[in-house]
């Protein structure tokens, strides 16, 4: 069952994801204990998941094969697909390409 508590009302030995993250920690497959609940005011509340400390695992090192596939993740999300060059930025996925390719119109040649 999971417990419901409101902002900064959580007891001692719950952490969110990023709070394990910054300890060095994973859930490690455990379920979620607890919601955290920050209301607003026009909209629900902001719901936090929370864990158990003591049941986390650390954190997985990094190999060198997840590392080059990391690379490669990236690289591809920098890599144009109209004029194929690494444009040095993540590309927007609205506009599905670099912004000169996106905007031929606005270059203007000096």
């Amino acid at each position: 069952m999971v417990s419901d508590y409101r902002w900064r009302m959580a007891p001692d030995g719950y952490a969110t994801r990023r709070q394990l993250r910054a300890m060095g920690l994973r859930p490690g497959g455990q379920d979620v204990v607890a919601e955290l609940q920050r209301p607003r005011r026009r909209r629900g509340p902001l719901i936090a998941y929370l864990y158990r400390i003591d049941r986390a695992k650390p954190v997985r090192p990094m190999t060198p094969a997840r590392t080059a596939a990391l690379a490669k993740a990236m690289r591809a999300r920098r890599t144009c697909p109209n004029c194929r060059t690494d444009v040095g930025y993540c590309i927007p996925p609205t506009l599905g390409m670099c912004v000169p390719c996106a905007t031929p119109e606005d270059q203007h040649t000096t």
